[in-house]
């Protein structure tokens, strides 16, 4: 069955990633920990699909406090598919350069924070205007993606430079350039991606990691919980300390 071939493909996708990509995830986890002690932020940022990473780690049940999503609503809301915010228009606006930048401005930034960017290909224009934006303004750029697929691959944008050479650590997310896995009888395109396996899955080895790093270091987690575990009376104050603690942060108090 097909569904079996998908799954043995997304396995794999895990493995790599556990297998190559442990460093460097534990090299970014250490700059985010470093951010979210002192009070900043990890600021996340993707086109299309992937931008699911970036809505999946907070707000999310057992997400914490200090990653703030930066969702650019043309490039993320495209599920109408024809007419209006369609997949005609985020394919140009992804590849429109200097977008990226007007973007960066609605934000304050720290040299403090660093910027976790997500990409499968790192060649379209909006994520390497942030990249470059994010480090003119001293942050460390982070980058998830399918690295070594991309190597030889030609940018989009007038830098000359892909997302991935702009990185200050990449982790390869380890998905093929095709990212949809499956042949199809009597059709040329293969059906069932798997890039957002490879997001989430690195995603959530990293975040873990950063909490794992902060807690050795006695830092306070403002944890995402669980309101609807039975007998948990104190869940909807727990919620309201970590979003009390997200409003602080974004008043920059």
């Amino acid at each position: 069955m097909l569904a079996n071939i998908w799954l043995q493909n997304a396995r794999s996708i895990l493995d790599a990633i556990e297998s190559t990509q442990i460093e460097n995830i534990y090299k970014a986890a250490n700059v985010m920990a470093d951010s979210i002690e002192a009070g900043r932020w990890v600021h996340t940022f993707g086109c299309g699909h992937a931008t699911i990473p970036v809505e999946e780690m907070y707000p999310r049940i057992g997400g914490f406090v200090g990653f703030h999503p930066m969702a650019e609503l043309p490039l993320t809301f495209f599920t109408n598919i024809v007419g209006g915010m369609s997949v005609h228009n985020f394919v140009f606006l992804e590849r429109v350069e200097g977008y990226g930048t007007e973007i960066m401005k609605g934000y304050t930034f720290d040299p403090r924070d660093c910027m976790w960017l997500f990409s499968h290909t790192g060649i379209n224009a909006v994520n390497i205007d942030v990249a470059l934006e994010a480090k003119r303004q001293g942050l460390q750029v982070i980058v998830y993606g399918s690295a070594k697929e991309a190597e030889g691959k030609q940018t989009r944008h007038s830098s000359g430079k892909t997302l991935f050479q702009l990185a200050d650590i990449i982790v390869d997310t380890c998905v093929p350039a095709q990212d949809a896995s499956v042949p199809l009888k009597n059709h040329f395109d293969k059906v069932g991606p798997v890039s957002t396996m490879g997001f989430i899955t690195a995603v959530w080895m990293t975040v873990c990691t950063v909490a794992e790093i902060l807690a050795d270091r006695g830092v306070k987690l403002f944890i995402h919980p669980s309101h609807n575990v039975p007998g948990d009376t104190t869940a909807h104050q727990r919620l309201d300390d970590a979003l009390k603690e997200y409003k602080r942060r974004i008043a920059g108090v």
